[in-house]
Formats: C-alpha cells, structure tokens, sequence
C-alpha cells in the first residue's frame, strides 16, 4: 500500500516550501528602513545628477588657454575675481587674465573651462601663480556626469543595500516602495516546554526554540510574532494558532509535536484546521518536519530538539522568508573544505555536520563541533557551517573533502 506522506528528499520538500511563499506585497517605508528589502518599484531619475557643470577639485576655474604656457619657472599669473563655495552660483564671467577660486562641487563658472587645483598653484594676494597648464575640460564634471535625466537607476527586484540607500537620497527620495516584511509567528509546543524565566522543574525544559527562532527570522529580514507555549492539546494549538492568524501572520513556526509520539498535535491540527503537506524529510537532523497550510497561510512544523529546529529553519525557514520578502538570491554559499574528523556509521539520510571552519594557507579545514546530538545546543554555538554527507555515504575518513555550507556568510545564489 502507498504511503500517504512519503519521506521525501531535501530538494523534493525545499520546493514545496517555496512554491507556497511569494513574494508579499508592497509597502512604501521611509527610505532608511528601505536596508536590506526590495525595491518592489522601478526608480527613474527625475533630473541629471549633477544637475550643472561643476568642480571635480578645490582649486581656481580658468579658460585653459590661459595656462597653456605655464611652468615652475614662468609661472603664469591671473587675478583673482571672486570666491566661490559649494552650493553657490555667479554670474561673473572669468575673462582672459583671470580666474576665480572655487571649492569641489561648486558650478563652472561662465568663461572658464577648466580647473587648476590648489596643488598646482601659489596664491600672493589677489593674484595666483600657475605652475602647470589644464586642458579645457580638466577637473569639470559634466552634468549627469553620474545619473541622466530619464534613466532606470534601481529596477525592481533590486536589493538594498547602504549605495542603493544613498541613491535614494541622492534622487530625492524621501520614501521608497519595497515588498513588505513578512510576519512570522513563532510557537513552541510540549507539555514539558516552560518559560524561560520560569523555576525549572524536573523533566522540563526551558523554550530556547523559540528564541533562537526569533532570532533567525530578525536576522534574514522578518518579523517575530512570538506565541508562547500550547501545551499538548489540541484545541490549546488551535487557539494559539487562531491568534497567529489574527495577528497577520504570513508564514507559522511550530517546534515540537511532529513525530511518530501519540502527544503530537501538530499533524493533527494541520490534518483537522487546513491541509497537510508532508511531515518527514530524509536528512538528519530535522526528518520530523511538518508542513502545510492553515486557512490558507504555510506553516513549517520544526522538529522540537534545539539543533534540528535551527537546522530545519536554516533550510526550509530561511529561503521561504527571503522569497516573501522578493528577494532571488536564497542559498547560502558551499565551498569545499577538508574534514579534520573521521565520520562513523551512518544511515541512509543526508547529514548535516555542525563544523567550525579555518581557512589554512587557502585551504579549507572542517572540523566538528563535538558531539552531534540533536539536542547539543552548544555544537551551533561553535558552528560557521554545516558539513553536507550525501544520502549515499555511509563513512568517511579524516581528510575526506566534503561540501560545506557556511551559515555566517550571505546568500549567493
């Protein structure tokens, strides 16, 4: 008989996750909270940046002719008609034998055609020494030198980073259209789940999940919702996801209650509220993984040991989010890395080994964090990558190469 919810691969589950996140609508934010979202617009410049013909340096405007004979031994001598500062014009006219000092920025003045920086010259009073002649054009930036009058600057689709936020600014634009920040509420399930400011009992742990969770969704751009604890009950889940819902959630994470035990609700409540996905994936940790849809919103239910719901949100959590928020880059970077530790028998699902990695004279090193217990919070405390062994491989020697994907470093592709 086939089974209704087969286990399935890391990519077969991956795509099912993200065929179920879009990108959200759009918001218009204030343009310093545009860092890091995506312009859900296109950005046209509305005028030429710079908008006039300008000073590349400090120095004197001139008409080039001037100083085409000048040298350290004759210096050539014009007389200074006026100062002029950034953010200033004139309408005085440099004429032949004279020039006028200018600050970077500043409007070329009409007459002139070019710039003698400050270096290159000595100013006695109201007359300044030459030592070196410009041809016309030096030092002058034209306008739209930078950014013409019409011109798709920032296309849809573009992430923003701190110059995209400078152009913003630079373009007067005070405000800006990104996809919004998705809303994700997070819950911890278990009767033996408590608070973590609560008096440890024994057989309780504290709700680390949900807080490390919390922070991962901060971290890739979303927005926590935290729903506490629901007990092993199925209507207490239900409540605490009904308040989800209420609150706008885009995307729902459970931790605990999605394995084989007779406790485990969320299957139920998804079986029951909305409508179930597929609960088990071939890697370790994290097979029990839970996902489906309620009332039409995904939800991911993570296995409940610490590990294997930071590594399930590393894998499934994470792209989903960053596709929510319209972003296209969603893996994290794999290099290869050769393994200091030797790795012992093995089942047939793919492993995700917590590593420290060195970069040793280009290359690099993998080794393990100690024990690989799912419930080993610590071995993701000392982690920068999780150390990829194939379905296939039963062990490997120290020294084997490995694929790593590092969890510190940006998405790439």
């Amino acid at each position: 008989m086939k089974e209704e919810y087969p286990m399935l691969s890391v990519e077969e589950a991956l795509a099912r996750v993200l065929a179920a996140s879009q990108p959200l609508p759009p918001e218009r934010v204030p343009v310093l909270e545009t860092l890091g979202r995506v312009l859900a617009e296109d950005v046209v410049a509305d005028m030429d940046i710079p908008p006039l013909t300008n000073t590349a340096m400090d120095g004197y405007a001139v008409r080039a002719a001037d100083t085409a004979r000048a040298s350290f031994e004759h210096p050539v001598r014009l007389r200074i008609i006026q100062d002029l500062a950034a953010g200033y014009t004139t309408d005085v006219a440099v004429m032949p034998g004279t020039a006028i000092r200018i600050m970077t920025g500043a409007p070329i003045p009409p007459g002139a055609d070019a710039v003698v920086q400050f270096e290159d010259t000595e100013q006695p009073g109201e007359w300044v020494s030459i030592f070196k002649g410009v041809t016309e054009g030096k030092n002058v930036r034209p306008p739209g030198e930078d950014v013409r009058k019409g011109a798709l600057i920032l296309p849809r689709g573009t992430e923003i980073r701190a110059q995209e936020v400078g152009m913003l600014a630079a373009l007067g634009r005070k405000e800006a259209w990104v996809h919004r920040r998705p809303r994700v509420a997070i819950l911890a399930t278990g009767d033996e789940v408590i608070e973590v400011d609560a008096l440890w009992q024994p057989g309780k742990i504290r709700n680390a999940n949900s807080y490390s969770n919390a922070a991962q969704v901060i971290r890739y751009g979303g927005f926590p919702l935290l729903l506490g604890i629901a007990r092993d009950d199925q209507g207490e889940l239900t409540a605490k996801i009904q308040e989800g819902l209420e609150k706008g959630a885009d995307l729902f994470l459970t931790s605990g209650g999605v394995s084989m035990g007779d406790f485990d609700m969320v299957k139920k409540v998804l079986a029951v509220e909305g409508e179930m996905g597929f609960w088990r994936v071939r890697m370790k940790p994290g097979k029990p993984l839970a996902f489906g849809r309620i009332h039409g919103v995904p939800l991911l239910g993570l296995p409940g040991n610490p590990v294997s719901a930071m590594v399930s949100f590393e894998l499934f959590a994470r792209p989903a989010i960053l596709k929510m928020l319209g972003k296209t880059r969603l893996k994290k970077p794999i290099i290869e890395a050769t393994l200091v530790n030797a790795i012992q028998s093995k089942d047939n699902r793919r492993h995700f080994l917590r590593v420290m990695v060195e970069d040793r004279e280009g290359e690099y090193l993998a080794r393990l964090t100690g024990h690989q217990g799912s419930g080993i919070l610590l071995s993701m405390v000392h982690a920068q990558g999780l150390a990829i062994i194939p379905e296939d491989v039963d062990h490997l020697p120290a020294g084997t190469r490995v694929s790593v994907m590092m969890m510190d470093w940006p998405e790439s592709g």
